[in-house]
């Protein structure tokens, strides 16, 4: 019989307690410290019940590459670079010498004064975010730039110092926290030391007065230095101490080789704290292209990609509004509400969450691009909630004829979903079945519920059409459950039945 890494996790737990009180030592149980080595962490960490239940996050990108607002967020790269690059095949360079003066001379140091974030209201930005239907938030802390966005105790350049002159992380934690939602941080810094170009020795990137942004100059290939991975230590921790993050996200920076020394103990700190603050914690890391971390002891993201089938360990996808860029530029490419609603039910009935990352503008507002996608998700979780929060995945994920593809930067492969699109949830005993487009004549029918199936033996006792806020006609037949929904379309984007079963 095979043992789910939950249960065995779980029977770890209760025999360590069991030897505890054996021998009369009231406290040590609370005593309990994670040391920086993996079978430690696994004895007693498991992903918490808020984070499984919560679903569906907001993750901002924003910081001083917010104010040239072209190309991507990674302008501060490739201003340095004259060529084509990037998803939006621009010339940044070209565009920073047009519009900015030869560069070098005006370097990305140059944008911080420009980011004032004077518009900034941590308030509004954490009350659209509640009615966006997220429980949970996660800024970046920290881009590849090195400019912090929080009052860093470890760098000048940061936002309290420099800037907007406000510490806007610790506002917008407050904000988050009194809507009742999670906050989290995320950290890219790790590539830093390698991110920016320093071919011209003319370039500000090669002055040592500006070495604590853009880095001492690397070798190709070197592996991180003990002065580098003390520094990102330092910062780290900083985020960690200061903010007490629900979440701490990683970007694939943290993968690469030489970072190694850092994993076991970063985690094992961030684990510490949770105890210390009495609350779970949730750590997540992409391993992408190298396994950095044990993925039973973190929640793995997958960057603008999925699953393709249920994972029994939970699991988030990180992914944006934009097709082009995660920061904020004037000409983004917009996906549809309907898609990445598509995208979010398909996410949770493989056992994941998602985490949908906007780009706020330099001044501090929200793009109304940005604002209409999350409030069209925001309606039709408020009458369809009911099937992604709480739920866990039911025996399959669905079914349907449109395929998924799996893995990091797999999006942009997959199709548009049709009404035989179907993904299950479960909750209390109850199976959600969502159509992920709407059928002709409100007539559906669900293939992996037909009579004799193998999945559920049970006799349905009733359908509701959560969607439509009725019940409705339906009948279990050889080919499937029919419902009849009727041919008013109460929402957009997908259609939810709720289906109890007889005991």
């Amino acid at each position: 019989m095979r043992i789910l890494p939950q249960v065995t996790r779980t029977l770890k737990q209760a025999l360590s307690l069991s030897a505890l009180l054996c021998i009369g030592d009231e406290s040590a149980a609370e005593e309990f410290r994670y040391e920086a080595d993996w079978d430690s962490i696994r004895s007693r960490y498991e992903v918490p019940e808020w984070f499984r239940d919560a679903k569906f996050g907001i993750f901002l990108h924003w910081g001083p590459y917010a104010v040239p607002a072209f190309g991507s967020e990674k302008y501060p790269k490739r201003m340095y670079i004259d060529g084509i690059s990037g998803k939006s095949q621009v010339n940044h360079y070209a565009h920073a010498e047009e519009n900015y003066g030869k560069v070098g001379e005006f370097g990305y140091k140059d944008f911080i004064p420009m980011f004032k974030a004077e518009k900034f209201d941590a308030e509004e930005w954490a009350h659209l975010f509640r009615k966006a239907g997220a429980r949970y938030v996660v800024p970046v802390a920290e881009h590849h730039d090195g400019f912090a966005m929080y009052a860093s105790k470890h760098t000048r350049w940061n936002v309290a110092e420099m800037g907007p002159k406000k510490d806007t992380m610790r506002l917008l934690a407050e904000a988050v926290r009194s809507e009742g939602m999670k906050f989290g941080a995320s950290s890219h810094y790790a590539l830093n030391r390698a991110y920016y170009p320093k071919k011209n020795p003319d370039w500000d990137t090669n002055d040592p007065e500006y070495a604590d942004l853009y880095w001492n100059p690397i070798e190709k290939g070197a592996l991180p230095s003990k002065e580098f991975l003390d520094h990102w230590w330092d910062r780290t921790t900083d985020i960690i101490d200061q903010y007490e993050p629900d979440v701490l996200w990683f970007d694939f920076g943290l993968d690469k080789p030489g970072f190694d020394s850092v994993h076991a103990p970063i985690l094992a700190y961030y684990y510490n704290k949770g105890l210390d603050w009495g609350k779970e914690v949730v750590f997540q890391d992409k391993n992408m292209k190298n396994e950095s971390f044990p993925e039973d002891v973190i929640v793995l993201d997958i960057e603008r990609g999925r699953m393709a089938d249920i994972r029994e360990l939970p699991w988030q996808t990180d992914t944006a509004v934009g097709v082009k860029s995660w920061g904020y530029i004037e000409d983004e490419e917009y996906k549809t509400s309907d898609y990445l609603l598509d995208e979010l039910i398909d996410i949770v009935s493989k056992n994941g969450c998602m985490l949908l990352n906007i780009g706020p503008k330099a001044d501090g507002t929200i793009p109304q691009e940005d604002r209409e996608i999350m409030l069209d998700m925001g309606d039709w979780l408020a009458l369809n909630g009911e099937a992604i929060y709480g739920t866990r995945p039911w025996k399959i994920f669905g079914e349907g004829p449109t395929k998924v593809s799996a893995g990091h930067h797999s999006e942009s492969q997959n199709a548009d979903n049709v009404a035989a699109d179907v993904r299950f949830t479960q909750k209390n005993g109850v199976l959600y079945a969502t159509s992920l487009a709407w059928a002709e004549g409100g007539s559906f029918t669900i293939e992996s519920l037909a009579k004799g199936n193998p999945h559920d033996s049970r006799k349905i006792d009733s359908v509701f059409f959560v969607s439509g806020g009725k019940p409705v006609e339906w009948k279990q037949c050889k080919k499937g459950l029919v419902i009849e929904a009727g041919e008013h379309m109460p929402c957009e984007a997908a259609y939810v039945f709720r289906i109890k079963f007889a005991d």
